[in-house]
């Protein structure tokens, strides 16, 4: 990633804007413990009390990276109810990142924060629905298959 991903202009500057990066070597076999690496890149977002949000393992692209990681600020967002900020997160995804491997998950996510704001369940079956029209297969169109049925 760092010869790819990390020098492309967005990624740097999302970075720069939007996280605190630390990157731990790989022969500090404490903090590999600690965050549970076993293999790089390992990328884990953590809230600003070290609690884990979100995981990805492997090699993402500028395209993947930026996605991966709005998705797991929302998801940290999420934690503590924030869901205007959740959603915005998501929605910069879903507009920006549509062809992301994040998209499914933003849409499942996004209806279930907006459920969780405005207590109607119509964003949990349209979120169903979107996720049966573009990801028929996807892991989240089964996650929110229930949701059909409201």
């Amino acid at each position: 990633m760092d010869a790819v991903t990390y020098p492309a202009e967005e990624v740097a500057a999302f970075i720069e804007q939007n996280v605190v990066a630390l990157r731990v070597s790989t022969a500090d076999e404490a903090m590999m413990a600690q965050f549970n690496v076993k293999w790089t890149p390992t990328l884990v977002t953590l809230d600003a009390d070290g609690k884990e949000h979100h995981r990805t393992v492997g090699f993402l692209g500028p395209e993947e990276l930026i996605p991966s990681l709005l998705l797991g600020l929302a998801k940290s967002d999420f934690e503590l109810d924030r869901f205007d900020d959740v959603i915005g997160k998501l929605n910069r995804i879903l507009t920006l990142y549509p062809q992301s491997s994040a998209a499914a998950e933003a849409i499942f996510l996004r209806g279930v924060a907006l459920y969780k704001s405005t207590h109607q369940a119509a964003p949990l079956k349209e979120a169903y629905q979107t996720l049966a029209v573009k990801y028929p297969e996807n892991e989240w169109t089964k996650r929110a298959s229930p949701y059909r049925l409201l």
